[in-house]
């Protein structure tokens, strides 16, 4: 993300339906899940999981927006790319379902009452 222009390969097939807006949803949605993962042996309570799940994500989603200004203002050769921040935030969201349905809801499954 913070290579200089010139010492990136050629891209040409990246364009190929959108793969480098895929590629941000992917690495940006692996970024959030991993900080979502330890909440799934946690004593947190479901609300206070899902209050952690939202910041998560609105911090991948501003981190995705802050490499897009470092790129603008401080790396040569690139630019600032508001699609690709949009693909950052689309990987945010759906790490944001994809861990409350399995860290919130599979824990609720798994609990027996009484314990």
């Amino acid at each position: 993300m913070c290579l200089p222009g010139e010492d990136l390969p050629p891209t040409d097939w990246l364009h190929i339906n959108f793969l480098d807006k895929w590629l941000h949803v992917a690495v940006f949605g692996c970024l959030g899940f991993l900080f979502c993962w330890p909440f799934s042996n946690s004593v947190f309570s479901e609300r206070q999981r899902k209050y952690y799940f939202i910041k998560i994500a609105l911090a991948v989603s501003i981190w995705g927006l802050t490499i897009e200004f470092i790129q603008k203002y401080f790396i040569p050769g690139r630019s600032f790319d508001l699609f690709d921040w949009a693909a950052d935030s689309v990987g945010a969201l759906i790490t944001f379902f994809i861990s409350r349905q399995i860290f919130i809801k599979t824990n609720k499954k798994n609990t027996k009452p009484g314990l």
